[in-house]
């Protein structure tokens, strides 16, 4: 079917985002690049930065939000307990908030946080109030710190397997990530 003058018709007739290039826009493209000596070398210009533009730019589906580095692990075999860590950007020009998390692996999905005790415990609580995450900037879920808490679990969290979580944000909403079950994780983020 016919693409249009150029590549930005292709991304609206295909109802993709400039961020995403399908092969039904790298066929318009295409289409438009065969046009030959009808095409103006402007009009050609113009099409290679968008077609360069939208390979290059990142997806940007949930608001914004990015969710990089995460793993999930539990304690040992047969823990009835188990938690997440992972970095959380928000590239926007607007702070938000991790509200809530949720997920099939365990009875209940809470937001945790370790706090000092007048006396130097370290102790585990609950965070009803979330985790900021400002704008451009990050937060980062680490053992010993802020972490999604899995309590009740409903399976074993087995090193390799992939577990599903909802993460929900003020301003950016559900955002669903798969994570990976690492038990073997050594470093500065495995705490």
């Amino acid at each position: 079917r016919p693409c249009g003058t150029g590549v930005a018709l292709c991304h609206k007739s295909t109802g993709h985002t400039p961020h995403h290039m399908s092969d039904e826009t790298a066929t318009c493209f295409s289409q438009l690049v065969d046009k030959g000596p009808q095409m103006s070398l402007k009009s050609f210009a113009f099409g290679a930065i968008l077609a360069l533009l939208a390979t290059s730019l990142p997806a940007d589906e949930t608001g914004g939000i990015q969710v990089t580095d995460a793993y999930a692990r539990a304690s040992g075999p047969g823990a009835r307990a188990g938690a997440a860590f992972m970095v959380i950007t928000n590239p926007t020009s607007t702070d938000d908030r991790l509200v809530a998390a949720t997920s099939d692996v365990a009875v209940r999905t809470m937001l945790h946080t370790h706090v000092e005790t007048a006396d130097g415990v370290m102790q585990m609580r609950h965070d009803m109030d979330g985790f900021p995450i400002p704008a451009e900037g990050q937060h980062m879920l680490m053992r010993g710190g802020d972490h999604v808490m899995f309590i009740g679990l409903t399976r074993a969290l087995t090193h390799g397997d992939i577990i599903t979580v909802t993460l929900t944000f003020e301003q950016a909403g559900d955002v669903v990530v798969e994570i990976p079950v690492d038990l073997e994780r050594r470093g500065p983020h495995a705490g």
